[in-house]
């Protein structure tokens, strides 16, 4: 009863509420160029190769620490968060729907133009959403916070790849980006309301120091090695689960599902456990603390891996499919919401910015370069081996808490 009454008091704060709509601001622009923006071009019978290599727009989701040290450096008139976030929210709005008034078989190379730039501002606006929240919460609120931010952001998913493609069906694609891009107005109705946080102000500096300063600051806290050590966690912990899902459609199909019982049921029954499993990680993390909830989700998260083998060993079985998707997004979903709240803890108030777009850049490494070897790896050991492949290689990540998060802290 204490543990629910305090996860409803905590979900409906003010904070809490921040963090569910800044969470959607910042998910919605990712998911316009992953799932409607494939699905636009395609229509438009372009070429698969050619879609392929529009992926290649989320590269500033991997470079985004270069610029973030101008957050932490610059002010506007509305202040150091509020006044970005609401500058690059502004930008969101208008340039969205101009992707719709251009054709992809005629207008290509302007439509790539749009894409990255929308790309540039939604990941920019990440930079100053993360730090901003960094800065709002406090260490003991930063587990639930968290939580809010990661399932916001992918229920967000269902604006893009849901009711956007439904629309596209009964309207034309320039209304349908017109429809997409308004919800954005809610978030940036919320930067105009809410407060800008309360830290110490940076000393100016010349730029090149500035630029300098939050990495310096990361290493003389916690010395070379330490740093050094916090990298490779950061980059090991999701490495496992993150390769073991890069082929998991390719997967299914070849287990013999069809596309339509993988629309029902994977990714159904991947959404809503992963959701469950963030809100819960959030609430646990409150009484356990981020370091046992790292070791406690991380061996979910690791465990859940052999699921997928488990399944390729079986073959086909609808019933499977669900338990397996499910409980490997739902260890995924705990997991995530502990280290997200890991990175946000090793952040300097002064730099969050610059670090955290630092830290989430290296924990994107995996998803953007690492997963393009799966399909060779597959391809050698076959999907029940890739799989507990994948297992041992989420142990490293797990064996770095010895150093970086002990239980008895």
């Amino acid at each position: 009863m204490q543990l629910r009454d305090r996860f409803w008091q905590g979900i409906f704060s003010k904070k809490m509420l921040v963090c569910i709509f800044t969470g959607f601001s910042s998910g919605l622009p990712l998911y316009i160029l992953i799932s409607l923006l494939p699905a636009w071009l395609r229509s438009h019978q372009l070429d698969l190769k050619a879609i392929g290599l529009f992926a290649l727009i989320q590269l500033p989701y991997t470079w985004k620490f270069l610029w973030a040290p101008f957050f932490d450096r610059f002010t506007w008139l509305m202040g150091r968060r509020r006044g970005w976030l609401f500058f690059f929210q502004c930008l969101l709005l208008i340039s969205i729907p101009l992707l719709g008034f251009y054709n992809p078989e005629n207008d290509l190379t302007i439509i790539v133009l749009i894409a990255s730039l929308i790309a540039f501002l939604s990941a920019s606006q990440d930079v100053v959403i993360d730090a901003y929240r960094r800065e709002l919460l406090l260490d003991k609120e930063l587990g639930l916070g968290n939580a809010i931010h990661v399932n916001a952001y992918k229920i967000a998913s269902l604006i893009p790849g849901s009711l956007s493609l439904i629309l596209a069906d009964h309207f034309d694609w320039h209304i349908v980006f017109m429809i997409t891009s308004l919800f954005m107005l809610p978030g940036l109705l919320l930067t105009l309301l809410m407060k800008e946080p309360k830290v110490a102000k940076i000393k100016k500096q010349d730029l090149t120091t500035s630029l300098l300063l939050p990495f310096q600051e990361f290493i003389g806290r916690h010395g070379l090695r330490s740093a050094l050590t916090i990298l490779l966690f950061i980059f090991f912990y999701k490495l496992g689960d993150s390769m073991a899902t890069a082929l998991a459609t390719p997967f299914y199909l070849d287990l013999g599902f069809s596309k339509t019982e993988i629309g029902l049921i994977a990714k159904n029954a991947g959404l809503w456990p992963s959701v469950m499993g963030g809100l819960l990680g959030g609430v646990w993390m409150m009484k356990l603390g981020i370091n046992r909830a790292l070791w406690l989700f991380g061996f979910l998260q690791m465990i859940s891996i052999l699921g997928f083998a488990w399944l390729a060993h079986i073959g086909y079985s609808p019933e499977w499919l669900a338990l397996v998707v499910g409980f490997e997004a739902f260890g995924v979903g705990l997991g995530t919401t502990a280290f997200v709240a890991f990175i946000a803890k090793t952040t300097h108030p002064l730099y969050t910015a610059t670090q955290f777009a630092l830290f989430t850049s290296l924990a994107a490494i995996p998803r953007t370069l690492v997963n393009a070897s799966t399909g060779y790896l597959q391809n050698f050991f076959g999907w029940e081996q890739f799989f507990i492949l994948c297992f041992f290689l989420a142990i490293p990540g797990m064996a770095l808490l010895y150093k970086i998060a002990p239980i008895k802290n």
